[in-house]
């Protein structure tokens, strides 16, 4: 679990870097590919399935999008 912990906040610190200089246009058109591909997965498992982010994931799309 600490190892996990770690590997988490040494990846999502690189992300946070490669955001800096991105402006916020960039920034929208990346979030709108992955939204979009979300929506692929989700049409590619099915019309009851349901794409599932772990905690850690969801808190930290939260923090990009505030």
């Amino acid at each position: 679990m600490l190892l996990r912990l770690a590997y988490l906040t040494v990846t999502n610190t690189f992300v946070a870097l490669r955001l800096l200089p991105m402006s916020d246009r960039d920034k929208d058109v990346e979030i709108l590919a992955l939204r979009h591909q979300i929506k692929i997965l989700e049409w590619q498992l099915g019309a009851d399935a349901k794409v599932r982010f772990a905690l850690e994931d969801s808190a930290f799309l939260s923090a990009l999008l505030a």
